[in-house]
């Protein structure tokens, strides 16, 4: 395997890193002509469209919208039929996203001035939200933990999830994870179709305020077109690791961890940054001689041969520069006393600090959310979190002496910006007095 090998001395260092970085979420013309298409169809004929389309992508024989809805009594057998094994990774993986996400919770507030005015904010949580979760062959449980849980958290009243079925497969670790997070309802829709459904509501199917959740590509320019309409969580990018390591790690370990986002997609990023050059070389030959083993060696071959790298540099602290330039997905500390240098890294989805801290505990288990952005989105955003499901609405009471005291200041900027009406609402409330 060719791996790219970089070294931040290297004159050209930047353009290469920049060639290294650059992907383009480009749009495909036919996959939004189809999108576009398949979203006012279901806009106009509801559940007569979506009928016809979930038939025809997931060969199914729905005859009535009522046919994708899947009872709780459903969610619980497939709990039940659940190895042990299973179901208890579940269970103990939702405990942990939960617990986490509980500190999360924002509170309303409120204070008076000094002239007697309230002033606050008052949170509320989301009246309904829609969860996408990818089926078939591409079926993630704990995508139902992370984005559920949240939700539940922030007091969400009615979680929708929906879950595409091809040729009636039903995966029971997606619906047992529905289950343990108390989803309320399950719609076997999938595809750009269900994006519809969530959006426009249907008879079956009612309309959401926002969706989250990944999904292929029809889902993701989908999500895209209804944005305005409802809020969505993030279209993200491919995933992405970047590893900072001392040269004291077990190469293998590392190497593993450069695996483990490789074998998403052949447009996952793996990079490595160390000062060690002799640690790379060694990491280099973790890389060749682990890959044998892999099932999904193809993938993981392709991903990091087009899009990872390892990257001499000179020190850790060019390494936490660099990697604010890169601004990852996950970023791992993998070195001694990792809280020291904390302070030197700006932008980052989800840092693990540590030899022992993979990035594979946060897609599973740890408990702060696995939804993190992507494409050096870090800079300005974060990863998905009850947050996501609250809103804030700002709340003022001005008293009389506060209408007086502010009803001047208001005045004087209004007809600075030639907004009389706007001015003279605020000195009714005064000069009458």
């Amino acid at each position: 395997m060719e791996i790219k090998r970089f070294n931040s001395k290297d004159s050209d260092f930047d353009s290469h890193l920049e060639k290294l970085l650059a992907f383009e979420n480009a749009q495909d013309d036919a996959v939004e002509l189809t999108v576009s298409k398949i979203l006012a169809d279901i806009k106009q004929r509801k559940d007569a469209a979506l009928i016809e389309y979930t038939n025809r992508f997931d060969r199914l024989s729905a005859v009535s919208g009522k046919d994708f809805e899947l009872t709780q009594d459903h969610l619980q057998q497939s709990l039940t039929v659940l190895p042990s094994n299973q179901r208890t990774a579940l269970e103990q993986a939702a405990e942990r996203v939960h617990s986490y996400h509980e500190k999360q919770l924002m509170h309303s507030w409120q204070y008076i001035d000094s002239e007697g005015t309230l002033l606050g904010q008052k949170i509320t949580p989301l009246d309904r939200v829609g969860l996408y979760v990818p089926g078939g062959k591409a079926s993630y449980p704990s995508s139902v933990l992370m984005n559920a849980i949240p939700a539940k958290v922030a007091g969400v009243k009615e979680l929708i999830m929906v879950v595409p079925t091809p040729n009636g497969e039903r995966n029971h670790m997606v619906l047992a994870a529905a289950a343990i997070s108390r989803v309320d309802r399950v719609f076997t829709i999938g595809g750009a179709q269900a994006i519809g459904a969530l959006t426009y509501g249907t008879e079956t199917v009612p309309a959401v305020d926002k969706i989250v959740g990944p999904g292929n590509a029809y889902v993701a320019a989908a999500k895209r077109r209804v944005f305005g309409i409802v809020g969505i969580d993030m279209v993200a990018g491919p995933s992405e690791i970047l590893v900072i390591c001392d040269g004291r790690t077990d190469p293998d370990w590392i190497a593993m961890d450069l695996f483990s986002q490789a074998e998403h997609d052949e447009l996952a990023q793996s990079i490595l940054l160390s000062p060690d050059a002799d640690f790379l070389d060694q990491v280099m030959h973790s890389l060749n001689r682990l890959l044998t083993t892999m099932p999904r060696r193809d993938v993981i071959r392709t991903s990091l041969e087009n899009r990872g790298a390892l990257i001499q540099v000179h020190d850790l602290d060019e390494a936490c520069a660099i990697a604010n330039r890169i601004a990852p997905e996950h970023l791992e500390l993998s070195i001694e006393q990792p809280e020291n240098w904390i302070d030197k890294i700006r932008h980052a989805g989800a840092i693990f600090m540590g030899r022992h801290t993979c990035e594979a505990l946060g897609d599973y288990c740890a408990g702060p959310n696995h939804v993190l952005p992507t494409s050096r989105t870090a800079r300005f955003s974060s990863p998905l979190g009850v947050y996501d499901f609250q809103k804030r609405s700002s709340l003022i009471q001005v008293s009389q002496q506060g209408a007086a005291k502010l009803g001047e200041i208001a005045s004087v900027l209004a007809m600075g910006e030639g907004l009389q009406a706007h001015a003279l609402s605020a000195e009714y409330r005064y000069k009458n007095q």
